[in-house]
């Protein structure tokens, strides 16, 4: 019997043992710390659609089966609200997983990868997990420099441009004048990646048309967060038919079991019950500005349900994290800087945001 386990690829045996986010359920159990309020990780404390709950529900009985491995009623109603047609939709359970597929049907090892420095982690992840070269441009006055990540995919011949719209960690945003400009500075062949992520709470000016003749783009979307399925995990991706194809090639058919695809096509048809968690997630963001002027600090303008609030130094960010967390309340600094200095808040219930800047004013008070 082999003491050691057969060789890992060289891939694998050059990456670091990390995961990109460490769950507030193990800080729990690392730091016998019980959670007051969640605000960390961006899941909608409004819930879920009373339609998606009851869909979920009556699918109960069903769920001895596996999903339907083309999800074809979701992409049904998707390619219908969206004036898509159906061969141009794939559906996964979330983005983390498109974001897989993604580098794995573009990537060689050794290719190159434009991003933004601090940008979501679970992509550069991704990106090192299947062997490509990472390369990032620091924020510029917490947006996305989107001349710098044009010239930075031109001059390293990246294979695919990472851009999450609205951005996360900051919540900021640009028009869609400005996204179709920067569309057409691309490359030929570097893959557009937009993940929009949170794109129900941007502003009109910000939803960028969908182009059936560009097949340069991917758009990756999400239940997790205006539709409060989180733990659910599905989401979507529109594309040209030959990278849709591509992805059945090595995706995992039955990744979206029938209880998530149940409850995603209910939830789409509940319109009102987004519109309001896009409403209240509005209210929560200027009562977030409110207290963020209020300490003296300043605030990114957010098209999100978070706020990324700048206490205008790394250490004192990280120091009010720590305090936060002693009082149960789980939020996230990012981890470069200048975003750093950022404390990034979920926008939760009235009574949670109510406690939050509580707890806050009592520990910046202490600190």
């Amino acid at each position: 019997m082999a003491e050691q386990p057969p060789p890992f690829s060289q891939i694998v045996a050059d990456l670091p043992a990390a995961v990109p986010f460490v769950p507030p359920e193990e800080m729990e159990r690392r730091t016998g710390v019980q959670v007051r309020l969640r605000l960390g990780a961006n899941e909608s404390s409004f819930g879920m659609s009373p339609l998606a709950r009851k869909a979920m529900e009556n699918s109960l009985e069903e769920n001895y089966l596996y999903g339907d491995a083309l999800s074809f009623d979701l992409k049904e109603e998707l390619a219908a609200r969206n004036g898509i047609p159906t061969k141009r939709i794939a559906v996964a359970s979330g983005i983390d997983e498109l974001l897989g597929w993604i580098t794995r049907v573009f990537l060689n090892p050794g290719d190159s990868v434009t991003a933004s420095l601090g940008s979501y982690p679970t992509f550069h992840y991704h990106v090192q997990g299947f062997g490509g070269r990472l390369h990032q441009v620091p924020y510029r006055e917490g947006k996305n420099d989107l001349d710098a990540l044009v010239e930075t995919a031109r001059a390293t011949g990246s294979r695919i441009l990472y851009l999450a719209h609205p951005d996360n960690p900051t919540g900021t945003w640009f028009t869609a004048a400005e996204l179709k400009e920067f569309r057409q500075q691309l490359p030929t062949d570097c893959l557009l990646l937009l993940d929009e992520a949170y794109l129900e709470f941007a502003p009109e000016a910000a939803h960028l048309p969908l182009d059936p003749a560009d097949s340069g783009v991917i758009r990756t979307r999400t239940f997790s967060k205006a539709y409060g399925m989180a733990g659910l995990r599905v989401g979507y991706a529109f594309a040209s038919e030959e990278i849709i194809t591509a992805f059945d090639k090595i995706r995992n058919h039955f990744g979206v079991s029938r209880i998530a695809q149940a409850g995603a096509l209910a939830a789409l048809k509940d319109d009102l019950f987004v519109q309001q968690v896009v409403k209240e997630v509005a209210a929560g963001r200027r009562e977030y500005e409110a207290l963020t002027e209020e300490l003296g600090w300043t605030a990114y303008p957010s098209a999100t349900n978070f706020v990324a609030i700048d206490t205008g130094e790394a250490h004192r960010a990280a120091a009010i994290q720590e305090a936060l967390w002693q009082r149960g309340v789980f939020i996230r600094v990012p981890g470069v800087a200048p975003l750093n200095r950022c404390l990034r808040v979920s926008v939760g219930t009235p009574a949670e945001r109510q406690e939050f800047a509580r707890i806050l004013r009592e520990v910046v008070e202490a600190l």
